[in-house]
């Protein structure tokens, strides 16, 4: 069965030539004119990735956008304002994994579906514990750190108590590069690379906003971080040890 692709946008006819495109290319798609119609589109089951636009009636797009990433890691692409970088930056740092300005082409939407959607359903050999009954022998099970625990088989971050602290799947993605690098600085391009399977833009603050999630969820010190420490001119950087568990 195709893809199933929830637009969530006030505007019909824009929903109608979405759905149109997206259709004639493989996808299935389903529409959402408010906050309302797409809880009851997700309720209804089998969607696996939401386009979310901002500017919508009742409920915005960046409050759903923080409820939905509080209780489930669908990926989210997220339409914004042309020339507004405060909207995407916002938009990032509540949990959307991608972002596109209006007016856009609808080849790069196509283009970003599939991208996001790839990374979502090819995590890794080792991080589809129902596919597989867990991490393979040999495999990379988990990376432990400060006390903390990234386990790449259930896609989980564990806290030193041994609490569940949740992940969207774009901080899971760049919390396990910085990771499987431990000790080694990755630039930004290259953390791009790794977890989008694109090159940054010349204002590009995506792995910025991640980076700052990420050390909100460990607790880390923003001023004097000292788990994800910046490198000035060069990048990120998760301090050591880092060791691995194998399944």
């Amino acid at each position: 069965m195709n893809e199933h692709i929830l637009i969530v946008d006030d505007d019909p006819e824009l929903r109608r030539l979405l759905a149109d495109y997206l259709g004639r290319n493989g996808l299935r798609v389903s529409e959402a004119g408010d906050g309302t119609a797409m809880h009851a589109a997700l309720a209804a089951g089998g969607i696996e990735l939401v386009i979310l636009d901002l500017m919508l009636p009742g409920e915005d797009g960046l409050s759903l956008c923080r409820s939905l990433r509080a209780r489930s890691a669908l990926p989210v692409i997220m339409l914004t304002a042309r020339g507004d970088d405060t909207d995407r930056i916002v938009g990032l740092e509540m949990g959307a994994d991608d972002y596109l300005p209006k007016p856009f082409n609808p080849r790069e939407l196509l283009a970003r579906i599939r991208s996001v959607l790839r990374r979502a359903q090819n995590p890794g050999p080792a991080a589809n514990p129902a596919a597989a009954g867990g991490a393979a022998r040999g495999e990379i099970a988990a990376f432990r750190f400060h006390d903390w625990t990234l386990d790449v088989a259930a896609r989980q971050l564990v806290d030193p108590q041994g609490t569940i602290v949740a992940l969207g799947s774009a901080e899971y993605r760049l919390l396990k590069a910085l990771a499987e690098h431990g000790g080694r600085v990755l630039s930004r391009d290259r953390l791009l690379d790794l977890t989008q399977g694109r090159e940054a833009g010349p204002f590009d603050r995506s792995v910025d906003m991640l980076v700052s999630r990420i050390r909100r969820r460990l607790g880390d010190d923003p001023k004097e971080p000292a788990i994800i420490r910046t490198v000035r001119n060069e990048g990120y950087l998760l301090t050591g040890p880092v060791t691995r568990e194998y399944g």
